[in-house]
């Protein structure tokens, strides 16, 4: 595949090499049947199917021409983002090995949800541990997985707030971070360090590196402190996952 994209490119580096030797109103005339033979073959192909090689020689061309140009290819700049996600798809997916999680059985589904039933006030952890004393083995995601799906609090509250009440009131001092990737063109990947902003939905992009660290984050922290100024006090939570580099 890649010695015949790279014939294709050969051949067509010199078909342009050939266009340098040629008179400016040849080439318009040229430029202008295609452009009606374009035309003609639109009006007849529905939907056309390119292959691997051509869409590589028009990703790479359809950067050269004007944006204006651009929303006249069949070739849209949608179809060019999914032909590319297409390939990092391909690239990031594995093959599967063995059949993977086996399925619940019925009679531990029954008896999960008659004990929520019986119990309200028990939560997932509390179901899976009495399972565990019946001689059942399952395990306590299981069990919140099944108390989830059937409408269930997995993990109910006797009193105080729940998780979106407490989010709601101390909005104004929660600040979240974590990392999410992009990939580049050539399929590199870059991650990006992301603040929000609980109370405004103000996203802060700190950094983009394809090596993070640890000092790397603790040094976009104090970027951020000072970007903050005297706001800085009025944050009281930080929400953020085990990731080591969050030291």
């Amino acid at each position: 595949m890649a010695l015949r994209l790279l014939y294709l490119i050969v051949l067509r580096v010199f078909g342009w090499f050939t266009l340098l030797v040629r008179s400016q109103a040849s080439k318009d005339a040229e430029i202008l049947v295609l452009r009606h033979q374009l035309a003609v073959l639109r009006r007849q192909v529905a939907v056309p199917r390119p292959s691997w090689a051509d869409r590589a020689i028009l990703s790479a061309l359809a950067r050269l021409l004007p944006r204006c140009r651009r929303c006249h290819l069949f070739v849209t700049p949608r179809t060019l983002l999914r032909w590319h996600a297409d390939l990092v798809k391909r690239r990031w997916t594995y093959p599967r090995h063995g059949p993977g999680r086996p399925p619940i059985r019925p009679t531990i589904r029954a008896l999960v949800l008659r004990l929520a039933a019986e119990n309200p006030d028990w939560g997932y952890r509390r179901i899976a541990g009495q399972i565990a004393g019946l001689g059942r083995k399952v395990s306590p995601a299981t069990v919140w997985a099944i108390l989830k799906r059937a409408g269930f609090d997995p993990a109910p509250r006797r009193s105080g707030p729940t998780r979106a009440e407490f989010l709601k009131a101390q909005a104004s001092g929660i600040l979240a971070c974590d990392f999410f990737s992009v990939e580049t063109v050539m399929l590199a990947r870059l991650y990006c360090l992301a603040v929000v902003e609980h109370a405004t939905r103000r996203v802060r992009v700190l950094g983009v590196t394809a090596n993070p660290t640890a000092g790397r984050v603790a040094q976009q922290a104090r970027n951020l402190m000072l970007d903050l100024g005297n706001r800085i006090g009025d944050f009281r939570f930080l929400i953020r996952d085990r990731d080591t580099k969050f030291t």
